[in-house]
């Protein structure tokens, strides 16, 4: 069966330098978790040993995804820089493998025009499908209005914006995350937890901020099935009686603009569970690369949990070629068209 893993992680040597050269109270501790076994040298690949593991793990497709925290964590001035490197890099993988790679487009978001202006660069960029982004840049949440524009081109496009968990701000770490040995308080405030309550509170606010009713069309992905909120949605909706003026209830938003990936979890009885609240038309599998690592037995099972065939295909490639546009290689205009791209650089 054909496979797409759309959340594949990898990352530039100027940015990963960028982050760790930040002073202390600015750096984002989470890159921590990017120094375990081999992770670094995988993250750094987006030539032939990354085909090599996904021929492994039986997946035809990746979409890169800049690491956490991307840009976001860095002041505009480098921001803008790095992120339109790491665009033509990506650009350039999906040329050497028109047939296996795609790539999210990576915006530096603590310049929002600059953001608007580097999507719009990379609007006809081979291969650029997706946008990875996270709820919050510096001490801007991702539904302030100064990001409407930039919506509003994602939706235009066709560029689903992928929310990927960041770690909590300085201040909600100690009221909530602080007491603990150090490595503790990291996996608390990170995959343990804070992670997941960080994206969901960022979706929420992006519908109770309105973004959807201004820009039907915009699509999000959340991760590791909906970061909590699929599995609060009965609760999470009673906001609808208080936000009337929104044109929907909060769960229809779920029907019509949010997408959930599994980012390596393949657990059955987390599908089972995502189901009783969305469509199986909105389950993306993602793979979590080089953070987890597929196994091409462990997704078939996992798959036939489903016992319908064209469910099964549906989450393992049907999804997503549908969402980013991946039914034909990128065309060869398009790939040309990196040549313009980098004079631009």
């Amino acid at each position: 069966m054909r496979v797409i893993a759309i959340e594949e992680h990898w990352t530039t040597t100027g940015i990963d330098q960028a982050l760790r050269a930040q002073p202390p109270g600015a750096r984002d501790e989470s890159l921590a978790l990017s120094d375990r076994g081999g992770i670094p040298a995988r993250l750094l690949d987006i030539g032939e040993q990354r085909i090599e593991a996904m021929d492994a793990a039986g997946v035809d497709v990746q979409i890169l995804s800049i690491a956490p925290p991307g840009t976001h964590g860095l002041p505009a001035s480098e921001a803008v820089a790095l992120s339109r490197d790491a665009n033509d890099r990506a650009s350039e993988a999906v040329h050497r493998y028109p047939t296996r790679l795609r790539a999210m487009t990576t915006l530096p978001m603590s310049d929002p025009q600059a953001a608007l202006a580097e999507l719009q660069r990379t609007a006809h960029a081979p291969g650029h499908v997706g946008i990875m982004s996270y709820g919050r840049s510096g001490e801007r949440p991702l539904d302030d209005p100064a990001y409407d524009e930039l919506f509003a081109a994602a939706a235009d496009l066709g560029r689903p914006v992928f929310i990927h968990p960041q770690i909590p701000p300085n201040a909600v770490r100690q009221a909530s995350y602080r007491g603990f040995d150090p490595t503790v308080e990291l996996a608390l405030a990170t995959f343990g937890w804070g992670w997941h309550v960080e994206a969901g509170t960022a979706a929420l606010r992006l519908i109770l901020r309105g973004t959807f009713d201004r820009h039907p069309n915009l699509q999000i992905v959340l991760g590791h099935w909906g970061e909590m909120l699929l599995f609060a949605l009965d609760r999470v909706d009673s906001l609808s009686n208080i936000a009337t003026h929104l044109e929907r209830r909060v769960a229809d938003y779920f029907a019509t603009n949010i997408h959930i990936a599994t980012s390596g979890m393949l657990t059955p009885r987390l599908l089972r569970h995502a189901l009783d609240y969305t469509s199986v038309d909105r389950i993306l599998l993602s793979g979590d690369y080089p953070f987890h690592r597929l196994d091409a037995a462990t997704l078939t099972d996992f798959l036939q949990t489903l016992p319908d065939h064209n469910d099964q295909q549906k989450i393992a490639h049907t999804n997503a070629a549908s969402l980013f546009g991946l039914e034909q290689p990128p065309r060869e205009a398009d790939v040309q068209a990196l040549v313009g791209l980098k004079e631009q650089s």
